[in-house]
């Protein structure tokens, strides 16, 4: 674990931030896992951390990665929060589920006020998230009852494949989304929520699909679609010229 210093927010309105970095990324076919992966000068995963490790509103960041990740300890990072790391788990709902436990613990030694702080959830292969969605996010879901997720409305048209490859069907889009990160959610909630999902064998891909199974209804907020996730080979060209585009560099 490193820490450097702590974010000027109130004790009773604190926000986390866990990333799931456990991930090998098979898809990209790389000598090494996809969040490892040059980007703009640096890593797509310090891209992806230094959205948030300089945020005011940020008290910490929990990160999981893999026990056997041999690229973690070489990275140098600098952020303005602490910094915390635990072991990710085979799947991306576990690994997110680690973290949760990880700062639940850490929030006991809080006042009670401070125990259930915001969460914000965002994957590691997205490191083109702008800071102007992450606001958004955070001033709309702020005194919502459930929170809710970046999210962009369906633009294509929607066709269903059958066993053998072909369209099925074609699907109306109207009141469909395609799900970002980060999603955003009470740290007991959440954590309860995952809990239940994986104890029933329940495929959870996100964190809103977890407080789907347990009755919620979490919020949409609209994003942009250059906050995509790294999965293919391609995308990385795609992201370093829409952070060429910001100006970001090293």
């Amino acid at each position: 674990m490193t820490e450097a210093g702590q974010g000027d927010l109130s004790p009773n309105r604190s926000l986390w931030v866990v990333i799931p970095a456990a991930g090998v990324g098979a898809r990209m076919a790389a000598d090494r896992p996809k969040q490892y992966l040059p980007l703009a000068g640096c890593t797509v995963l310090e891209h992806s951390l230094r959205c948030f490790s300089h945020r005011p509103r940020v008290s910490g960041i929990v990160l999981a990665v893999a026990l056997e990740d041999a690229y973690w300890a070489d990275l140098e990072l600098h952020t303005e929060v602490p910094l915390h790391c635990v072991a990710g788990g085979e799947e991306r709902a576990q690994s997110v589920l680690n973290a949760l436990q990880f700062l639940h613990a850490l929030m006991q030694a809080e006042p009670p006020e401070s125990q259930d702080p915001w969460v914000l959830v965002h994957d590691a292969a997205r490191p083109c998230v702008r800071a102007e969605d992450i606001d958004k996010l955070l001033s709309d879901l702020n005194d919502d009852p459930v929170g809710g997720l970046l999210a962009i409305p369906v633009r294509d048209t929607m066709k269903r494949a059958d066993a053998d490859g072909r369209v099925a069907c074609t699907e109306p889009r109207a009141g469909l989304w395609h799900a970002l990160t980060p999603q955003m959610f009470r740290l007991g909630c959440l954590k309860g929520s995952l809990e239940d999902a994986l104890a029933q064998g329940q495929q959870v891909t996100d964190e809103s699909s977890a407080l789907e199974l347990a009755g919620f209804t979490p919020r949409l907020i609209e994003g942009h679609a250059d906050n995509i996730k790294i999965t293919r080979p391609e995308d990385l060209a795609l992201a370093e010229f829409f952070l060429q585009q910001r100006g970001v560099t090293t």
